[in-house]
């Protein structure tokens, strides 16, 4: 028993949601991760997007901080808007891509879940079933440009 309460208490830990904010491009910080889930913070400048794709085996969690996203659903694109405090589920194998679109930087909390766990290996495809790297030309990755002094806090 205090064995568990040890394994248990070595991954809990508190983070900050503090990011810098965009002036272009994209960011995605780890926050905290388990070995069936992980949590980042993302940060879009406006026009910051990607491309239709799905994860195999990774469930998502979205969470608007700051900013507007524009979520399109399924391969036949079902258009959503998310606003600041809304959220968006997305079950593994579930098409989907978005953008910035509120006119100021996205801010989003990302949670992710895996049933078998993380073992390095991106689940990431494209609508046409090959592997996607998230950081690709293929994914319109933009290297972020972080704006001097200035964050979401």
């Amino acid at each position: 028993m205090a064995k568990t309460a040890e394994l248990a208490s070595e991954k809990t830990r508190t983070f900050s949601l503090k990011s810098p904010l965009l002036a272009e491009g994209r960011t995605m910080d780890l926050l905290a991760a388990t070995d069936m889930m992980t949590a980042h913070v993302k940060v879009y400048a406006e026009g910051g997007e990607n491309v239709l794709h799905a994860h195999t085996e990774e469930d998502h969690l979205f969470v608007i901080l700051a900013g507007q996203a524009t979520f399109y659903l399924g391969r036949e694109e079902r258009v959503t808007i998310v606003n600041k405090h809304e959220g968006v589920l997305i079950p593994k194998g579930n098409h989907y891509w978005f953008h910035a679109s509120g006119g100021e930087n996205l801010v989003l909390l990302r949670v992710g879940a895996k049933k078998n766990g993380y073992n390095g290996v991106d689940d990431r495809v494209g609508a046409d079933g090959n592997p996607l790297p998230g950081e690709s030309a293929a994914n319109k990755h933009v290297a972020p440009v972080t704006v001097p002094g200035k964050f979401f806090s």
